[in-house]
């Protein structure tokens, strides 16, 4: 049984509210609230193994701060067994939501270890939160808001080097041009011109009779339109226009446009209403008007880049970029599109540079795997890409081979010089084990699901995340879906998978202290390989599983909760530590560029203020969780 109570006056009041300070939300609370908490709560002792909260107890009456010790939830699992569902340590609070609902706990809270808890009361805690915003954020939202708390500081410090901007999350609605100019399809282009000089504006939108967008011309198009003599300035606009011009609704935000900008190196976006009627034009300057560096241009410049040492100059510009996403509100599965968006860029022209000196005559497609094929990566990456090519009429694939491999190892060694380091693996498409057919990589596919040997089950966190960056799509969408299908129909391959994933644990001790990466600086942790591998490869498992073609582990998350896999919470719990994560990585990879270091993904946890470790700590038990998922869903 728990020991009596402490009363507040026989303790130290000072030193009760320097321990709440070191820990979020105290640390953001006014002294004023943190005093009225030191003064109510009591000092409360559980031996090991005591039940501290039960759902028997019926509504919960107090609110709870863990001073020293362990709080583990427990739950009865569909077996019948004793489940670990969280654990609660120093400097955390419980039961949110029960004492918000006023209801009994759905979990058993039982200490693990000698545990002290400072304990309020209900009349105290409902002072507490109608005074305190802080602390009424948090009880509402838990650990999103301190999720916030670290992105608003990242972000902070990115403005610092831009200044102030809006937000990437802000819908287009906002940004819109009202009332764009617009014509008719038959209108001539030397009127249309004319009315685009009248309004001082670079675009014209022409519509139908019911106002829905058919096309869009330019100022960009009228020079092109002069240089080539394609038309004449007597010619209907609707002859001279660019065709189903890219449009977004007014409620998408403005990263989706950036992104949509970058990838088809357009400037101009229409934004309709739910009949697709057009309401509005935005514009790459509407988006990016204060920023330094420019997304959309850069994706640009890249795209249209004469000279490999103009790609390896641009590189530098990336890092710039990163710094003004942060500031501009970007999260980090933002910001990962955004570098993939433009790593992409850049492999494409590396591509179309060759091609333009020495084609080999070949249809291809370029590949890529692993990180960016799941559109997740950071600035320090390597080369995981092959090649899937059609062999012509009367040539054998090793004729095709002999042909494309002295083409990709140029392309592979040009990479290099673009930052894209060479692959210690050679997991390259200058490997003549990468550069396929269709039926062969078919049959490669085959042999890899039904022969899981330790060496196959290594290539399944590369080879499992597939994704084309250059040339025709149709095979390989072909190729993907007979894999997907095939791993759906075998049990075996995807337990073995899921074995597999549970491997690499996440970095947490059982005395919830951290366990550092074996082969990195002393007391540091592998942020990659450590916190992120366990969600990208438990997700990976149930994705497969449930035929979703998703590469993304954020997406894939998101789908598995829409089918019911994932509990919607949960979902959201896991995505969310996932991000954070990632986040950090960022900022660690910001400043090793800043102190001019070499890039790696290894982070000293001391070097942390008090909050960052918590959520860090909070992520991997997140981690955890999701893979005592997979070990029940494969009896592991």
């Amino acid at each position: 049984m728990p020991a009596e109570p402490r009363e507040p006056h026989s303790q130290n009041i000072r030193a009760i509210m320097a321990f709440l300070r070191e820990h979020a939300p105290f640390s953001n609370m006014d002294e004023a609230h943190l005093a009225h908490f030191a003064e109510h709560c009591v000092l409360k002792f559980y031996a090991d193994e005591d039940i501290v909260l039960s759902p028997d107890e019926g509504p919960v009456k107090t609110f709870n701060v863990v001073k020293q010790g362990l709080i583990r939830g427990e739950r009865t699992g569909k077996a019948g067994a004793t489940e670990t569902t969280f654990e609660i340590s120093q400097g955390e609070c419980f039961p949110l939501a029960a004492l918000i609902g006023e209801r009994p706990t759905r979990t058993l809270h039982r200490a693990s270890g000698d545990t002290f808890c400072l304990s309020l009361s209900h009349g105290a805690f409902v002072t507490l939160f109608s005074e305190s915003e802080p602390f009424r954020d948090f009880c509402l939202r838990g650990v999103s808001s301190l999720l916030d708390q670290v992105n608003q500081r990242i972000q902070s410090g990115a403005m610092a080097s831009i200044g102030p901007s809006h937000s990437l999350d802000t819908p287009l609605d906002r940004y819109a041009l009202r009332n764009p100019i617009v014509c008719s399809p038959d209108l001539p282009v030397r009127k249309a011109v004319a009315r685009m000089h009248e309004n001082n504006v670079g675009s014209i939108i022409i519509t139908d009779d019911e106002r829905r967008p058919i096309g869009i011309f330019t100022l960009h198009d009228l020079r092109t339109m002069v240089a080539e003599e394609s038309a004449t300035l007597s010619t209907p606009i609707g002859q001279a226009m660019t065709r189903e011009p890219y449009a977004l609704p007014a409620d998408a935000d403005a990263f989706e446009a950036a992104m949509l900008m970058a990838e088809h190196h357009f400037a101009h976006l229409c934004v309709i209403d739910e009949e697709k009627r057009l309401i509005g034009v935005v514009s790459q300057r509407d988006l990016f008007s204060l920023q330094r560096v420019d997304l959309v241009h850069l994706a640009r410049t890249i795209g249209k880049a004469s000279h490999l040492r103009t790609l390896v100059s641009l590189r530098s510009q990336v890092a710039k970029l990163v710094d003004t996403m942060l500031a501009y509100g970007a999260d980090s599965g933002q910001i990962v599109k955004i570098i993939t968006t433009l790593n992409d860029a850049t492999v494409r022209r590396v591509l179309e540079l060759n091609i333009q000196r020495h084609d080999p005559g070949i249809p291809f497609t370029w590949l890529t795997f692993g990180s960016e094929g799941r559109q997740e990566q950071t600035l320090l990456t390597d080369q995981d890409n092959g090649i899937l090519f059609e062999t012509p009429v009367g040539m054998t694939e090793d004729q095709v081979r002999e042909k494309l491999l002295p083409f990709a190892e140029i392309v592979n060694n040009e990479l290099a010089d673009c930052g894209f380091t060479l692959c210690k693996g050679n997991i390259m498409a200058s490997n003549p084990k990468l550069c396929l057919s269709e039926k062969e990589w078919d049959d490669w596919f085959v042999r890899f699901i039904d022969a899981s040997t330790p060496q196959n089950l290594v290539y399944s966190s590369i080879f499992l995340d597939m994704r084309a960056v250059f040339g025709a799509t149709e095979a390989l969408e072909r190729l993907l879906r007979r894999v997907l299908k095939r791993i759906q129909k075998n049990a075996l391959f995807q337990k073995m998978l899921a074995g597999n994933a549970v491997t690499r644990r996440p970095p947490l001790t059982i005395f919830r202290g951290f366990r550092y990466a074996p082969d990195g600086k002393k007391n540091t942790l592998d942020l990659k390989r450590q916190g992120l591998a366990p969600f990208v490869e438990s997700a990976r498992v149930f994705a497969l599983a449930c035929g979703i073609g998703e590469s993304n582990t954020l997406e894939r998350m998101e789908k598995l909760a829409q089918k019911g896999v994932f509990d919607r919470k949960d979902a959201s719990a896991w995505k969310e530590a996932y991000s954070l994560i990632q986040a950090l990585r960022m900022r660690a990879h910001q400043e090793q560029l800043k102190n001019q270091q070499p890039l790696n993904n290894y982070i000293n946890p001391d070097d942390l203020n008090p909050l960052d470790r918590r959520i860090l700590r909070e992520s991997f038990r997140q981690a955890q969780r999701l893979q005592q998922k997979l070990e029940t869903r494969y009896l592991l």
